[in-house]
């Protein structure tokens, strides 16, 4: 630990004589300032990014801050990050990965960490485009509860063969059997979790094998 105390405390004083050097060259009106110093750090695109500073994890654009994902993407992505920044280590972030999608498929979980926030805005007859959440929410209606603009719908995707935004169900009206776990992993664990480990070199191919088992991924560390 001291060791690595000494090696911030040596980046950041050449840092600050950078800057020093650097705004003395500059115009008056102009300035270069200091962001911040981060051990490790990766970004998907130029506004998703994440850093870690000490043990504090920076978040800009990716999922679990957002609030309609389910917990459980939220919960895998930001576990995934946190391994990724701190440790530096995409296998163990694969064993996370794969760990929850076992739990999935077992129902070795919760509601709590399948149900999907999303408010409602407007009254449900304004609404064109008709989403999950505004299904969720006439079904909440339909049973006798009193769902009003600025509402937030609380709501589990069901198993079945119709559409996804039909399979959305309030959660009072659900039982943990009923939720649909290859939704689940495929459109909230996996895009979730599927961005960061792109942005690593992971292909289609090896976050398959991770949620699948067809064969090994291809990328053994991350520096």
């Amino acid at each position: 630990m001291e060791v690595l105390i000494l090696e911030k405390e040596i980046i950041l004083k050449r840092v600050n004589e950078f800057l020093d050097h650097i705004n003395k060259k500059l115009p008056e009106s102009m300035e270069l300032e200091f962001e911040g110093y981060y051990k490790r750090g990766f970004f998907v695109t130029k506004k998703r990014y994440a850093l870690i500073e000490d043990d504090k994890i920076i978040v800009k654009g990716l999922e679990f801050v957002r609030r309609d994902w389910a917990p459980i993407a939220k919960k895998t992505q930001e576990k995934v990050l946190y391994t990724i920044l701190k440790e530096g280590s995409p296998k163990k972030a694969e064993k996370i990965i794969r760990k929850v999608i076992k739990d999935i498929k077992e129902g070795n979980l919760n509601l709590e960490d399948l149900v999907i926030h999303t408010q409602i805005t407007k009254k449900l007859d304004e609404y064109k485009q008709i989403g999950p959440h505004v299904i969720a929410a006439k079904k909440a209606l339909r049973r006798g509860r009193r769902i009003d603009p600025g509402a937030i719908i609380r709501y589990i995707i069901v198993k079945g063969s119709r559409p996804i935004s039909e399979r959305a169900e309030p959660i009072e009206d659900v039982s943990l059997e009923d939720y649909d776990p290859q939704y689940y992993i495929e459109h909230q664990v996996l895009p979730a979790v599927s961005r960061i480990m792109k942005a690593l070199g992971y292909s289609d191919e090896d976050l398959k094998s991770i949620i699948y088992g067809e064969r090994q991924a291809s990328l053994d560390s991350f520096l």
